[in-house]
């Protein structure tokens, strides 16, 4: 790994804003400092930008293995560090569905020298894996994914018994889908005895309700609450259930939320132009419920801020039918200039996105030496440019589904460069020719 010296930084770390230099060397911060210097190190001249630590997030979908022609750890990570996205957390519902130990460290291998950022693995929870779940060493996974909402595959947990015993049971942090899958299928019932499978994509989020998203969220923190688990309610999507939250000091809290960046950006008004494309689980709702995560997020309700990315490709989206076009969108790439947004409205502070996509991340979920700009960490960096808008389209998008949401949408600011273990990976609009160095995220568990 060779070093590298950034000048001139506005670093954006652990509430503050401070001019400073950042030394790297063997993939790890050195020194933080004013002045520094260092004979025959490459420079990265930051002056007028933003340093920020990598975002982390903590819930994509990148396809592999099984679903390859959608998606891959090579394309994905590709497009998430174009994003500012340095380290991610994928998902378990894969083919075949990560349920048992070898499958995690198959998923692992399939990133291994193929990754551009780094990366942890849920274990997935089915109504046969109780065992399995018990006996996972706490080091081996980011968390145990349970979909207590209508799912692919064999993880769907419907069984309250064995649910129970999962939420008592749990080595490590639970990671939550919370939909009601029976009040969702009345609504599909009551809506294709009118318009049979082709019901417009503007009444997804009247499918998936409100009331199916409430119900199954406030069950699931009742049973955490009864079982003493430590519980995290992926991608909320109502102002409703985000008001269920504590605003305690994330250390102090058992009980923790995700807020995506779909629903910081987009409302129920988008399916006019947007149809499929942003169809997705939960589903996109008000512009009310927008505002209602947004303020959540801001009174400390709500504790980090995650994509969900999960591609299709743009056939399998443009099927006609409702119930036939996947649920789902690719984020990664848009990620953080979708937070920026709400910096340059006036409504986020730097130091505010950087707590909620990075700093809470890593203590959340007890990543070792990321998420922060520390001396001995490993130099995990998003250099921001808030001065520089881009326009994203379908031609630009590095996701192999190759199209976006944000097609024709002109973000405010954008990504400088990135760095993955001292790295360069991304720099001035261009993902570099390097040797992927993405390693295995390791958690700081007994």
């Amino acid at each position: 790994m060779s070093s590298l010296l950034i000048v001139n930084a506005n670093l954006v770390n652990e509430g503050q804003i401070t001019e400073a230099d950042v030394l790297i060397r063997d993939g790890r911060i050195a020194s933080i400092g004013r002045h520094l210097s260092a004979p025959g190190v490459r420079v990265l001249d930051a002056a007028g930008r933003h340093l920020l630590p990598g975002m982390i997030d903590d819930q994509v979908h990148f396809r592999e293995p099984g679903m390859t022609h959608k998606a891959d750890m090579a394309s994905e990570s590709r497009a998430a560090v174009a994003g500012g996205v340095t380290s991610f957390m994928d998902m378990p519902n894969t083919i075949p569905n990560a349920l048992d130990s070898a499958t995690l460290n198959d998923k692992k291998h399939l990133a291994a020298g193929r990754s551009l950022g780094n990366y942890g693995f849920y274990l997935g929870a089915s109504n046969d894996n109780l065992e399995v779940i018990k006996a996972l060493n706490p080091k081996d996974a980011c968390g145990i994914k349970v979909f207590m909402g209508a799912s692919t595959g064999n993880m769907l947990v419907d069984d309250p018994e064995i649910l129970e015993q999962i939420f008592t049971h749990a080595p490590i942090l639970i990671s939550a889908h919370c939909e009601d899958t029976p009040t969702i299928m009345e609504n599909e019932e009551s809506y294709r005895s009118i318009y049979g499978d082709n019901i417009p994509f503007n009444l997804h989020p009247t499918i998936r309700s409100e009331a199916a998203c409430y119900k199954s969220s406030s069950m699931a923190m009742e049973l955490a609450k009864r079982c003493g688990t430590r519980l995290h309610i992926l991608h909320i999507s109502t102002a409703k259930e985000a008001e269920m939250f504590s605003d305690a000091d994330l250390k102090d809290k058992q009980i923790t939320a995700e807020a995506c960046v779909h629903f910081l950006h987009f409302a129920d008004e988008d399916y006019a132009t947007k149809g499929a494309l942003i169809k997705c689980n939960p589903a996109i709702k008000t512009a009310e419920d927008r505002a209602g995560i947004i303020q959540a997020l801001l009174d400390g309700r709500l504790d980090v801020i995650g994509t969900d990315h999960a591609p299709h490709t743009w056939e399998e989206k443009h099927n006609p039918s409702y119930f036939k076009a996947p649920s789902g969108l690719p984020m990664v790439q848009h990620a953080l200039p979708t937070v920026l947004e709400h910096y340059q409205d006036g409504i986020f502070t730097l130091e505010f996105i950087v707590e909620k996509t990075s700093h809470a991340v890593a203590e959340m979920f007890n990543i070792k030496d990321r998420g922060y700009i520390r001396e001995g960490y490993w130099a995990d960096l998003t250099l921001v440019d808030l001065d520089k808008p881009f326009v994203s389209t379908h031609a630009n998008s590095l996701s192999k589904c190759g199209w976006t949401p944000f097609d024709g949408y002109e973000f405010r600011s954008s990504i400088a460069a990135t760095l993955v273990n001292g790295q360069l990976v991304w720099q001035d609009g261009k993902l570099l020719d390097v040797a992927p160095l993405g390693m295995a995220l390791e958690f700081d568990r007994e």
